[in-house]
Order: structure tokens, then sequence, then C-alpha cells
């Protein structure tokens, strides 16, 4: 019996890597607790916590702000109905790995809940007001350039697109540093190609350029704050200057008056990535754009409205795709999974078909991610009359058994047994593999057996023995 190694891997085809993008909490929760305390020091950052919360846990926080012992937990738990009892439970653990409460011992033995220190003051500021002014809120003089709202949403447009266009591999990929394209690789979006060296996307990046516009902003800032500190910055510092802005108002121009060197090469930063517009470097205002306002708020997708393209899809029963508009990058996301047919000054027409459905899966793309986008910009005329659904529902299950159809098959990663001298032999060592649940597949016409890599040492073993016992010849080789 001669054995040969072969082996085969799923990761890609059958398990690809989703995109993992993080809310607030789940990025302050991996930040110490030295960290999030210098953080609870400004009263943003506090409101913008506390916005975040789940409902269960705003009340618990309102309800101790001002009382000044510990609150047993079984009082705090009486609060909600049994029925929510594992509401209470998560809720008790958000708070507690953000640091906004703390156990404490009480006399007679329980344990209660009290606010951070730091976290109930400022919290207080916020909500009631006092507390010393932002540094950016400096009186200035009248700009005698002033920025509208129309001219900084067409900046921060133009701004991000840059980074998209880089992304997709659009021929306008002017604008975008090499500081921005590390951020990219870093983020995993895209990685260095290992023939010429030059950067190609991932499956993360095809998934990403599906996001909504918030959300891929926020996915990026995360993960240009994890190498702020690798640059000389305070990652703390630039938290809060980012949660000032969050707070800051659309078409108002703030003063750089009093900032440190650190927060003039973030602000920088975040001019390139279209967050804030700046005219000059050393200008002494600055005006956020609208990819600023309440970034690490989830319930502020109606503040992007203006921001986003509006509807220019149209999806027939046929599979035909026509889209009306004249940008590069949205006729190249619509190019990630469409066959393009036709393009004209204010219209692309495409098709759904197998391959380019098949195509866009294997760079990481799932159904649900492709209906979501062809919903999500969906033309208003498909809206309207008596369709209950924007999309026709053939297109969308086709889509959907498209992806099934490939996902179809496993592969497992095993070992091949075959040219058995006897029928015998083959027998015994199948159902030894067999009864261990070492056994992949067999062929018995043809005597050949696939066993399961780990279980491969158990297998040669055995027929070691059995070998030995009755005399056969024994006939195992590796390749």
């Amino acid at each position: 019996m001669a054995e040969t190694a072969e082996s085969s891997t799923n990761v890609t085809l059958i398990q690809p890597s989703n995109l993992e993008c993080k809310n607030l909490y789940d990025y302050l929760k991996t930040r110490s607790s030295a960290v999030l305390e210098k953080l609870y020091n400004h009263p943003t950052i506090c409101l913008a916590v506390y916005r975040e919360l789940p409902e269960l846990g705003r009340q618990y926080v309102i309800r101790i702000l001002f009382v000044e012992q510990p609150v047993p937990q079984a009082v705090v738990a009486s609060w909600g109905s049994q029925a929510y009892s594992k509401e209470h439970v998560y809720v008790s653990k958000v708070l507690t790995e953000l640091s906004v409460w703390l156990e404490s011992p009480i006399p007679g033995g329980l344990t209660g809940w009290i606010l951070s220190s730091t976290f109930k003051r400022n919290l207080k500021i916020a909500l009631l007001g006092g507390g010393k002014p932002w540094s950016m809120s400096s009186a200035l003089e009248v700009d005698s350039k002033a920025r509208d709202v129309s001219f900084l949403d067409s900046y921060s447009m133009e701004r991000w697109e840059c980074v998209l266009h880089y992304m997709v591999g659009s021929q306008q990929q002017e604008g975008i540093s090499a500081d921005a394209v590390r951020i990219l690789i870093h983020a995993g979006l895209m990685k260095c190609d290992d023939v010429d060296g030059s950067s190609v996307i991932t499956r993360q990046g095809f998934q990403f350029l599906l996001l909504d516009r918030q959300a891929q902003v926020w996915h990026f800032i995360l993960h240009y704050l994890d190498t702020v500190e690798n640059k000389g910055l305070d990652l703390a510092e630039c938290l809060t200057f980012l949660f000032q802005l969050s707070f800051s108002t659309l078409g108002k121009d703030y003063s750089t008056e009093g900032m440190s060197n650190g927060l003039l090469v973030f602000l920088q930063h975040l001019r390139e990535f279209g967050l804030v517009y700046q005219r000059k470097r050393k200008a002494g205002r600055f005006y956020p754009t609208r990819l600023a306002l309440n970034i690490t708020s989830s319930q502020s997708q109606a503040l992007l409205e203006e921001d986003t393209p509006k509807g220019y899809i149209v999806v027939e029963t046929n599979y035909r795709v026509y889209a009306y508009t004249d940008s590069n990058l949205q006729v190249a996301l619509l190019g990630l999974f469409t066959e393009l047919l036709y393009r004209f000054p204010n219209v692309i027409v495409g098709i759904l078909t197998r391959d380019s459905i098949r195509q866009a899966l294997k760079g990481g793309i799932t159904a649900e991610q492709i209906i979501g986008y062809l919903k999500q910009h969906v033309h208003p005329q498909m809206l309207r009359g008596e369709a209950k659904q924007p999309l026709p529902p053939t297109v969308v299950d086709q889509i959907k058994l498209w992806e099934l159809e490939r996902n179809r098959l496993t592969y497992s990663e095993g070992v091949l047994y075959g040219q058995f001298l006897s029928q015998n032999d083959f027998n015994v060592l199948r159902e030894f593999a067999h009864t261990n649940g070492h056994l992949i597949w067999c062929n018995r016409d043809k005597r050949t057996m696939v066993v399961s890599k780990a279980g491969h040492d158990d297998v040669k073993k055995f027929w070691k023995r059995y070998s030995k016992a009755n005399s056969s010849p024994h006939n195992l080789t590796e390749a």
C-alpha cells in the first residue's frame, strides 16, 4: 500500500475573512483603564460615551449620577423587570468594561455600584454646563474667505473619494499620501503584491467599499488611531480632539490657537482625509466637514444624507443594471460585481451574471453585501407603485443561489492511501479509520481512501501493527 500526502485548505474559499467594524464601545473597551481615566477628564468624551450606551445603561447612569454613595447591586437590578435580566447583565458588563462605574463594598457585606468620580464630574459639566471652554472655541475675526456648507460637502467628498479611488485601482488616484496608503495596509484593506510590490485590494477591502460613508470613515480612523503613538502623538489627546469635532457645528470656523504641535499634526492628517478643511497649514482657523460630525454616533445617519450619493441604480428582472451616474468611483464599485456593457455620458448599463457574482464572491464580497449595496443606492423610481421590495425578488434570490452554489463544496486537509495489495487489507484499514473518525473519503473499487491529517499518525501506526501481526507485506511508502 502506498501513501500520498495531499492537502487542500478551505481558508480562502469557504471561510473568507469578514471585515470587523468596531463601534465606540468595542473600541474603548480595548483601551486600558488609565487611558479611559485620562479620556474621561473631558466632558465631550463623557457625553459621547453616555450617548452610545444601551438605553438601559443610560437610565442607570442618570439614576445614580447625583448619588454620592454606592448603590447596592441588588437595588439596581430591581429597577428593571425580571424578564430583562439578560439585558441587565449585558449592560452591567458594558458599564464595567468602559470604567463608567465601579464595584464598591457596602457596610454589611453587600456590593454596590458607584460611578467613576471623573466620569461623573465631567458628565455633569456636559449636561448642566460649566467647566473650561474648548481651546478651539477661541473668538475669531470674521473670515473674509468663509466657506459655506456646500463647499465643505464637496471638499470632504472629493478628499474621501481619493482614498476609495486608490483602493479600486481607478485612474483617478492623485492626492493620496504614502501615510494614507500605510494605514490602508495596516487596516488589512490593502496589501503589497508579492510580484511587483504594488498595493492591491484585499477581501476585507472589497467589503469596506460597500459600507456606507460614515462606517468607512469611522473604521479608517480607528486604524489610524492605532498608529498615532508610533508617530509620536498622544492617543488620548487625539481622541479628545476627535470627540470635540464630533460635537462641532457644520459651516462654523474654529481656532487653532492653543493647540499643541501634536494636535496640529493630527489636524493636517484629518485635513487630508476630508474631516476638516483648512486653507493653509499655518492658517489660524479650520472648518469641520460633515464627515467629522457625530463620527462616533451610530444614530447619525441622517446627518450624512447630503454627503452620500442619492439613489441612482435601477435593477430589472432580466438582471440588467442601469446606473444614472457619471462618477468614476460609482462605476468602479458597480464593476466589482456586475459586467459593464455600455457607458454613456450620464448612465451606465451592466448585467448581473453568474461569472460577475462569482468573481465578487471570490474577492470576499458576500451576497448580502451586494444586495445591501443595491438596496442602499436604489433609484427612487423603484420605490414607487405597488412594489413592496426595491429589488426584483428573482434577482435577489438568484444572487443568493449563486453564493450557495459556490459554497456547496467543502475542503479538508488529508492524506491519500492507495495501492493496497488485497481487498481485505483495504477493508481492515478503512474500517479502523471510519470507526475512529479519521476517514474522509473512500473508493472500494479502486482501493483508495483519504484520511484526515490529524488522524494520519494513528492510521499509520495501526497499519504497521496489523502488517506485523498478520505477516502481511509492509508496503507503506510516503510521498
